[in-house]
């Protein structure tokens, strides 16, 4: 008698794989909203007089340069340095360039929309790249979303506001009054409605194209920030003549910011590459979230009452989503 081992639906093995990809899942998801979060707390950590004393432009490079690296390591030790014997076709590694021009793009439309609104409403109107990233995400990817979770990513997208709302902190009256001054212009609107749909068309067009093609994600990643390497080193080299130089004021603390940031990046192309772009959108709302209890316990920042508001909205918006 031939005896076929329990391999069906609710098999053991089956439940238990189930149980390992969603605690992994969950590690990875927690690892990202925490280094998000606590990227703020740490800049501001850095400050001397209230001034950041490195080159900004320098740090983005230095986190491409070691997201660079570690894919390189990463495809020579899992066995795929072969695929580096042979120059690949330019019409495959092209798409890897557009990522990198749309996320340099956006890096500028950042500074550019200071001039043109103040930095609450931006803190304020960034939410709406929720709405971009979801809309472009349907449209591009031909992923159709539930009534429910569109309903859900509204609610992601209020408890953005509310957060962002609350951190105004207009019951202080010498802060009040300073923020209340709150200006925004039709070029500055203009801008970050442009800011929101590139940031969404990055994240979306970045899973399109790792998920499109069969190569190894750590050989995907070599390709991304060969790119990201070259455009941000053009911009931080042409800044740096004027400013400061390539690793001034370089702390513990700085160091611990880039190597944090370039394991973010890598996270984060593996939840694009097996996962969805929509998990980035709860990734970012929730590190908001991290972001004012690590400034609270970090740098004595004080959380009103309202915090509680967008916690709730947030855990709303995820069972919402997921169910």
């Amino acid at each position: 008698m031939i005896v076929i081992p329990n391999v069906g639906p609710g098999s053991p093995a089956r439940i238990r794989r189930q149980w390992v990809k969603r605690i992994l899942w969950g590690v990875l998801f927690g690892l990202m909203v925490l280094i998000y979060g606590s990227h703020a707390p740490l800049i501001t950590l850095t400050k001397v007089d209230g001034q950041v004393p490195f080159n900004p432009s320098s740090c983005v490079l230095m986190i491409e340069l070691f997201k660079l690296l570690i894919s390189l390591a990463t495809l020579v030790l899992t066995g795929g340095a072969s695929a580096l014997r042979a120059a690949p076709p330019l019409v495959s590694v092209a798409p890897y360039g557009v990522p990198a021009i749309l996320y340099a793009l956006n890096n500028n439309l950042v500074v550019l929309m200071q001039a043109y609104m103040d930095p609450s409403s931006y803190q304020v109107l960034s939410n709406l790249k929720i709405a971009s990233t979801a809309l472009l995400y349907s449209l591009c990817l031909g992923k159709r979303l539930r009534p429910s979770q569109w309903l859900a990513l509204g609610v992601l997208m209020s408890a953005g506001v509310c957060h962002s709302y609350s951190s105004l902190d207009l019951g202080d009256p010498e802060r009040a009054e300073a923020e209340v001054r709150l200006r925004i212009t039709a070029w500055g609107l203009f801008l970050v409605l442009v800011y929101c749909c590139v940031s969404g068309l990055a994240a979306v067009y970045t899973e399109r194209v790792l998920k499109s093609q069969k190569l190894p994600l750590s050989l995907q990643n070599l390709y991304l920030y060969v790119f990201g390497v070259a455009i941000n080193g053009l911009s931080s080299f042409s800044s740096v003549a004027g400013e400061k130089s390539f690793l001034e004021g370089y702390s513990g603390v700085v160091w611990v910011i880039i190597a944090g940031q370039a394991a973010n990046g890598l996270l984060m192309s593996v939840v694009l590459k097996h996962g969805s772009g929509i998990t980035r959108l709860f990734v970012i709302s929730c590190s908001m979230l991290v972001n004012a209890l690590l400034s609270w316990a970090m740098l004595g920042l004080q959380l009103t009452p309202f915090f509680l508001l967008p916690v709730s909205m947030i855990g709303l918006a995820a069972f919402m989503y997921y169910r």
